[in-house]
């Protein structure tokens, strides 16, 4: 099941950035006005992706840690539970904006697409903050620096 998920998680990205690439090539053909911008939230998206790697390896940590503890304070394994849930969304966000991500052509009207693209780079960096700031509660509560 485990390696089920990786797998899909690895043809979503590949899917995404194939669309980001079908984009960029476009764009750079026909010198889009909005390339800029395309480009910038493209560059927070690549900045956080990988760190996808990471959300998995520190929920897995924190699952062991809860299972290997039976004693555990139920008021920690809750703690816990709640950190691997923020994972979850961080990781869920970052899928479900690559899934929606979808740039409007260049024949497209280049005021609604660059209004795209504004609305864009704020989902993209609330991602990037759901993602750092679950990262940084799970080390602190994993032990991890």
């Amino acid at each position: 099941m485990k390696n089920l998920s990786l797998f899909l998680l690895l043809i979503l990205f590949l899917t995404a950035c194939e669309k980001g690439q079908q984009a960029t090539s476009e764009a750079e053909e026909t010198d889009n006005p909005n390339q800029v911008l395309y480009d910038q939230v493209m560059d927070v998206h690549d900045e956080v992706m990988p760190k996808m790697d990471e959300i998995m390896k520190l929920k897995r940590q924190l699952k062991e840690q809860i299972a290997n503890t039976p004693d555990m304070v139920v008021e920690r394994k809750q703690q816990l539970e709640k950190i691997i849930s923020n994972l979850d969304s961080a990781s869920t966000a970052m899928m479900n904006w690559m899934h929606k991500f979808n740039p409007l052509p260049d024949t497209a009207d280049q005021e609604k697409a660059r209004a795209y693209l504004e609305v864009e780079m704020e989902r993209i960096r609330s991602v990037k903050n759901l993602m750092l700031e679950s990262i940084d509660k799970a080390k602190s509560e994993s032990g991890n620096p």
